[in-house]
């Protein structure tokens, strides 16, 4: 991107290529599920995608990653704004593919339907209101980190809960995949799990939004003031948002 962009465009660019990418996510999921005929993915056999068909599918996991990852690196002038971008990104992608797969194919019914969240390393399992709760923290943090002024900092305990709470997030999402992999890989195809610790899991959120409830509690959140650049100088570059943003 442009170094001219103001930060506020910035995140609304982002915020388009996220939401797009989301159209392209969940109609590749859905030509993959019809293929298969499991638009319900919490049947029997969910996971009949051994051979090519799995091995693309990994990869194009792998390559959706990659492409977030990208556009924060892009989109940022910093690493701390890199990170937030690519976190704005991840969570407007993941809200929007279930919004856009309802419509595609009106599934899920409701948000604690199951969903086989992700396939890397192990399959994550999850109600559909999971991964969204999770998509809410990281729009929250993305916009606090990208749009509040290069003043703002993260403390690191702050960091350290964070890292805490996505480890416990993960664990729980993949806890029933990894109970079934002595058994072998067939065995993690065929896991349907029947509970979800939501108490576990609402710790590991809470956890996780430290960051962003830190940068709210200090006041470290986007400055709305509107103020007009001084005459024969250029506008202010901060990330704060001024008259000349909207012009």
């Amino acid at each position: 991107m442009t170094g001219d962009l103001s930060e506020r465009r910035r995140w609304a660019i982002v915020m388009v290529f996220a939401i797009a990418m989301a159209w392209v996510e969940a109609a590749s999921v859905f030509y993959i599920r019809a293929l298969v005929d499991r638009i319900e993915p919490y049947q029997a056999d969910p996971l009949p995608i051994n051979g090519a068909l799995g091995n693309v599918e990994l990869w194009r996991e792998a390559a959706t990653l990659v492409m977030i990852a990208t556009l924060g690196a892009l989109a940022g002038r910093t690493w701390r704004r890199r990170a937030g971008y690519a976190a704005l990104a991840f969570g407007a992608w993941d809200i929007f593919y279930y919004v856009f797969l309802r419509l595609i194919s009106g599934w899920p019914r409701t948000l604690l339907d199951w969903d086989i969240l992700f396939l890397l390393p192990l399959p994550w399992w999850g109600p559909v209101l999971a991964p969204i709760s999770v998509a809410l923290v990281m729009i929250v943090w993305g916009t606090l980190a990208t749009q509040s002024s290069d003043a703002a900092t993260d403390a690191r305990w702050a960091w350290a809960f964070g890292w805490v709470g996505i480890a416990l997030a993960l664990a729980v999402f993949m806890i029933d995949a990894w109970r079934a992999l002595p058994d072998g890989r067939d065995a993690v195809m065929q896991v349907l799990p029947t509970t979800f610790s939501w108490p576990l899991f609402s710790v590991a959120l809470l956890l996780m939004a430290s960051p962003a409830l830190r940068r709210i509690a200090k006041g470290e959140v986007p400055s709305c003031r509107t103020q007009l650049p001084a005459r024969g100088h250029n506008a202010p570059s901060s990330g704060a948002f001024t008259v000349s943003d909207i012009r």
